[in-house]
């Protein structure tokens, strides 16, 4: 946890100078997801985060100014299966009670094309840290945007999955994080 804290205070303290100028983006949670895809004995599942949040700071002319912090309450994770559900926040997959947030902060957004970008940063869950790219694609119309991106990440890096699940027996090691997000820029 005092590892997540500190990434969190460097890449605020890096970002604060060049964000003054960049546009702060408010995020509309209700139009907005953060959730994964998994497998589990052949079979696709989809799963959802309903407590997170974001601060982003966004401006694709700016692209060195801007920069995301994303927290993710791990026990608000669900999948519309009951002993799934039940499982996940367990010490074998999220382990909550240790490790409560998971969190990605971006070191670099760049621009791949128009409308698309990748946002390389680190991907913190139960305690670990790694990096990440997630590209993504992006629409900004007046003072809205919309944002889709997703990444596939190996749980195991993670630690998410212990003992008996250690392994693909059951549950795929590949898993595909999927963000959507609506936001405004804030006045």
């Amino acid at each position: 946890m005092r590892l997540l804290i500190l990434i969190v205070a460097f890449a605020f303290a890096t970002a604060a100078a060049a964000a003054d100028t960049t546009p702060v983006w408010i995020i509309d949670k209700a139009d907005s997801k953060l959730g994964f895809t998994g497998s589990m004995n052949g079979q696709t599942f989809n799963g959802e985060f309903s407590r997170w949040d974001a601060q982003i700071a966004f401006d694709p002319d700016n692209l060195a100014g801007s920069h995301v912090l994303a927290t993710i309450d791990t026990s608000s994770v669900e999948t519309d299966d009951e002993a799934r559900d039940e499982a996940l926040p367990s010490s074998d997959w999220f382990s909550v009670t240790s490790f409560p947030k998971a969190a990605f902060v971006s070191r670099r957004i760049s621009a791949t094309g128009t409308g698309h970008f990748v946002a390389d940063g680190d991907l913190t869950i139960r305690g670990v840290t790694h990096p990440v790219s997630l590209p993504f694609d992006l629409v900004i119309t007046g003072d809205t945007a919309k944002m889709s991106g997703s990444v596939s990440i190996d749980r195991t890096t993670f630690g998410v999955g212990q003992g008996q699940w250690k392994t693909a027996d059951a549950v795929a090691l590949e898993v595909t994080i999927k963000v959507q997000i609506a936001a405004r820029r804030k006045p």
